[in-house]
Formats: C-alpha cells, structure tokens, sequence
C-alpha cells in the first residue's frame, strides 16, 4: 500500500517538504495542514491534495510531516501521535528538552515510527564522510547564516543542533560529557532568550574533542566540518557537497636539481556515495520506517542525544549570566 501522508505547515520548510514528497513514487501527498487559506489551498491545489486549516481527524493518512513553527510542534506532535500516526518531525522535536522527551516517549510507548528531520545526516558528502571516518580526535563545524526575522527560536536550536548531531554521529554516536559554551544575544529583532551566536566546545568518553560554531548574525552562509584523525584531515563543505582529504606526510627527500624538500601534502577527492537530495533522501528513510525496514526504536533513540547536548549547552550558558 502506498503511505497516504499529510503535511502539517508549509511555510519555508514546509514547501520544500510538498515538492519532495509530490515527486516521490512510495507515498502519496494527501493532505496539506496550514491555518493560513491562501497559502495552504494553494500548495495543496499546486500538488493535488487536500487542504484543512487545522490537524483534525488523520484517519485519511497514514503518516505525518510536521513542518510548522517550532513553538507548535509539541502540541501538534502529541495530537498526531495520539491518533496513532507516524511522524516526521522537523528539528529540533520542540525547543525543551522535557518536552521532547515527552513525545519520543508516546512514540515509543505506542510503538510509533519517529523521525528528526536533522538533514545534514542525508547530506551526500556527510553520508560519504562518515564512511571514511576511523578515529576521529577532534571535530570542528561552523554553521553561520545572516539573521533571517521569521525565526524566532534562538540560534541553538536552530542551527547549532545540527552539527552538534553531526559531531556525535563523527565518534560513533558517542554522548560528550563535558562542555563549555560562549553564548550572545546581539540583534534587536530577537525574542528575548533567543541567543544570535553560540560557540561550545565538547569532549568526549574517548577523549577527543569537538567544536561547533553557530551564528546567525553572519554576513554569508558558512556550512563547513573538519574531522581530524592522527593521519589525515577530512574537511567537508556542506553547501557545495564537495570532500578534501590531505595527508601530510614530514621526510627528506632529494629532487633532481639536487634540492630537498621536508613536508608534504597528499589530497585525495573521493566520489560521492550519492548525488540524491538530502530532502528526498530522509524522506526514502522515513517510508522505509514506515515500511519496517529501519529500527524504529533505534531511529528514536539517536534523536535524543544531540538534544540532550544542546539543552546543556543552554543550560550552562544561562547558568554563566
């Protein structure tokens, strides 16, 4: 049977979510959930769903895309859940970590399919990076974008959450036991509490290090991750999708003219283990669980640290005032 899914929210997120899901062959868009009538009917007539300004009764679908503001996802995961539907919920699950947990629970108690929509974990060259990984010591990321008005949650559940997922998913999915964090709060436009610019440092049981840069005050848009091994470098852009491994290697060697030379730097630019769209590659997982082919219960539990992560970071910061 083709999933039947319902798309709550199509605002900047949301939209991208109807194209991707329009065009994929396993599911059939159903349903677009919006409060706001020009804007919901018409991304529903442009993709040839049905359009409800509120959630209401899901028993047309067979599965939901939680797309809408940040501040409305608890209560609006909650009543999917209730209604016994999976879910795709866009990051972070809700800006609270009680809360959060609070819905990965129902999941798991109603035994409910539940998907983070944390997207660089489906970003090819992440996917391809991830694979070359053997020992990392230390992770650097820095995610900076120029302030965008809509987005009233602070910048470290917007953005920092992301790396910091990409961080533990660098050591094996290790949790970090320890961090410090520089918290700012800049821009005139922004609720107060919600920080413009967070800079933390993390270490883990293993003992390596990670650091994560989010800010969203920056003059242009930065996506970049460093993994660093004892013999190797891997650096990756996230925007271009590109990966650049260097070796450097220290001896002393003879060239023809008779001159030496002590260092260096071998590159390598391996392929991709994929050219696919990040959006439609989490929703292909999304189905296969679903579907039952991914562990649902693992899928939950690696939602859980990188939000147990940045509520800490948050936590400290506040602390530190």
């Amino acid at each position: 049977m083709t999933p039947r899914i319902a798309l709550v929210g199509v605002g900047s997120m949301g939209s991208l979510h109807a194209r991707v899901t329009s065009q994929n062959e396993r599911c059939e868009l159903t349903r677009i959930v919006d409060p706001r009538e020009e804007v919901g009917k018409g991304v529903a007539d442009t993709y040839g769903a049905a359009w409800t300004p509120e959630i209401g009764d899901l028993s047309d679908v067979d599965a939901v895309v939680l797309a809408s503001a940040t501040e409305t996802h608890h209560r609006l995961a909650l009543e999917v859940l209730e209604q016994g539907k999976p879910l795709l919920v866009e990051k972070p699950v809700c800006a609270d970590l009680a809360e959060t947990e609070e819905v990965l629970a129902l999941a798991g108690q109603r035994g409910l399919p539940v998907m983070c929509g944390l997207l660089e974990r489906y970003n090819p060259a992440v996917m391809t990076a991830l694979e070359l990984i053997t020992e990392p010591v230390y992770v650097s990321a820095v995610r900076h974008s120029p302030y965008a008005p809509r987005i009233r949650t602070g910048v470290a559940w917007d953005l920092l959450v992301h790396d910091v997922d990409l961080a533990i998913r660098c050591m094996g999915g290790a949790e970090p036991n320890g961090f410090s964090a520089g918290v700012g709060q800049f821009h005139p436009d922004s609720v107060p509490g919600a920080e413009d610019v967070v800079n933390t440092l993390m270490s883990f049981p293993s003992g390596a290090i990670a650091s994560v840069s989010a800010s969203r005050i920056g003059q242009r848009k930065i996506r970049t991750l460093s993994i660093t091994e004892l013999d190797r470098l891997i650096e990756v852009d996230l925007l271009t999708r590109n990966i650049t491994i260097y070796h450097h290697v220290s001896q002393d060697a003879a060239t023809p003219d008779g001159r030496g030379y002590r260092q260096q730097a071998i590159i390598e630019i391996p392929e991709l283990v994929t050219a696919r769209e990040p959006l439609a590659t989490q929703l292909d997982r999304f189905l296969d669980l679903i579907a039952g082919r991914v562990d649902a219960d693992a899928e939950r539990a690696s939602i859980l640290p990188s939000h147990r992560a940045v509520a800490a970071v948050r936590a400290q910061s506040t602390s530190a005032r």
